[in-house]
């Protein structure tokens, strides 16, 4: 028996544009469907070039009114927000698991983790200080303000479809911007939700617009807000790929830009380390929404005299690992988001063990479940020649390489052109300091496997990415700096 909250009053299945829900210019839809099952949850809006005109249109309206508003004004309509989020905190994570599959206590994690990002953003509102600088003649005084950058273009992923937009759009609120939106065509249901929420909170008409796409109508979505100089900011989290074309293309009208990108995070166990809290630290960090997050460890690498005693620890908290829908809640890892993903897996499972992997527990579909799960895979004997240590996998697969030396771990951990997260685990502080220094990577965690928080700027380097999301960089990346200079006060 399901022990889902229902979460059909909070399903919306239109666009949100100048305070109104609009079907889609053209009329067509496109389908949301549970990944556990296949089954349709709902058609939502597929919409076009049109409909993200009206959008930024909207947004560009609103926006001289919302900069003007004061920011204890602001501050207090976000915590609104973040009040109606966790008072449906319930239905809420029981529609993040309905449309994206993680099991129902991640859901209900995931609501909390977005309104912590809502919470902190409306109390920095009031804290958006500026400078007086000292002026370098008696007549003139100089100022530094800082000012919301315009209108911003918010593109979100389906692995936090809450997390990932509270963490962009709150501090775009926050700071006196407005938002037009495109959520993930697998996910669209809860951002739609938590936009409504937004109004419901007191958001005013046109400060924040949402459109949905399917996959085949996003680019034309995305390209009107690309093109169009009122757009001042696009934000996105996605693939590496995607954020090189939205980066080139944004060149055309110089908008400023925040990525978080793909990652391809190292794990590393040396043999002064605590076996079972680094046994601990992996999994929390690697199995969290079965492996589909972008800071999950995807090559561990564990020094040869610890090996053998880390692996078969693993691999029986792996086996132990239970699989199924959150209609179970029983169930620790769900399905996967769809069918693209789940070959991606399947692909890199083959590959490594034909390249001398060995596959110490899972490796293979799980099809009595439905159609997209996959069994928790530990897999030794990895090496940098294969897929899984070259390309992210995002599911559930942990590949394992032997290593010998300090530095031959810090040239494996970054030989990749990757560099959002990275992870180790020593009891040698002298150790500790060198890691920290040495790995390139954007968040680095130290005999710790949870990183993420509200107050912590998160973000990768190299081909992860650039900008700062959460923490006081996270509010300056909506935000410009204006001097002003006044003279003749004498």
């Amino acid at each position: 028996m399901s022990t889902l909250a229902n979460p059909a009053a909070l399903i919306r299945s239109e666009n949100f544009i100048a305070g109104q829900w609009r079907r889609a210019a053209a009329g067509a839809t496109f389908d949301v469907t549970d990944p556990a099952t296949g089954r349709r949850i709902a058609q939502v809006a597929d919409s076009g070039a049109a409909d993200a005109r009206d959008a930024v249109q909207a947004a560009y309206e609103a926006f001289a009114h919302w900069r003007k508003v004061p920011a204890k004004e602001r501050a207090r309509i976000v915590k609104r927000w973040n009040d109606l989020v966790l008072a449906r905190q319930s239905e809420l994570g029981a529609l993040i698991s309905l449309e994206q599959g993680k099991p129902l206590a991640e859901g209900h994690g995931e609501v909390a983790y977005a309104a912590s990002y809502i919470e902190w953003f409306a109390e920095q509102a009031t804290r958006m200080n500026g400078e007086v600088i000292p002026a370098p003649a008696p007549d003139r005084r100089l100022f530094a303000l800082r000012e919301p950058v315009g209108v911003v273009a918010a593109i979100t992923p389906w692995n936090f479809p809450a997390a990932m937009l509270a963490r962009k759009i709150a501090p775009a609120l926050a700071a006196g911007c407005t938002v037009v939106c495109k959520p993930a065509e697998d996910t669209p249901l809860t951002s739609l939700a938590l936009v409504a929420l937004a109004h419901e909170a007191g958001v005013p008409s046109g400060v924040l617009n949402i459109v949905t796409a399917s996959r085949e109508s996003t680019p034309a979505v995305v390209d009107v807000w690309l093109d169009d100089a009122r757009v001042r900011k696009i934000t996105f989290t996605g693939s590496t790929p995607v954020g090189k074309h939205l980066a080139r293309r944004s060149a055309e009208t110089l908008k400023k830009l925040s990525l978080e990108l793909g990652g391809n995070a190292p794990f590393i166990v040396f043999d002064d380390a605590d076996i079972d809290a680094a046994v601990d630290g992996l999994m929390a960090a690697k199995f969290r929404n079965g492996g589909q997050t972008c800071v999950c460890p995807n090559r561990v690498f564990v020094q040869t005299q610890v090996h053998d005693a880390f692996a078969d620890k693993l691999a029986a908290r792996v086996r132990a690992l239970s699989v199924g829908p959150a209609s179970d809640p029983t169930s620790m890892i769900g399905p996967m988001i769809n069918a693209r993903a789940l070959d991606k897996i399947e692909r890199h499972v083959a590959d490594a063990v034909a390249r001398g992997a060995k596959v110490l527990t899972g490796g293979e579909r799980m099809t009595a479940l439905g159609p997209n799960y996959f069994a928790p895979t530990v897999l030794v004997n990895a090496d940098a020649t294969m897929l899984c240590n070259a390309e992210e996998t995002f599911g559930p697969v942990v590949p394992i390489t032997r290593f010998t030396s300090e530095q031959q771990v810090i040239a494996a951990a970054n030989d990749t052109p990757f560099g959002l997260a990275a992870y180790f685990y020593s009891q040698d502080v002298r150790r500790i300091w060198r890691m920290a220094d040495a790995l390139e990577s954007g968040i680095v965690g130290v005999n710790e496997g949870a990183l993420a928080a509200e107050a912590a700027p998160f973000g990768g380097v190299k081909e992860s990415g650039y900008g700062r999301e959460g923490s006081v960089h996270g509010l300056d990346d909506y935000l410009h700096t204006k001097y002003v200079c006044q003279g003749q006060l004498d």
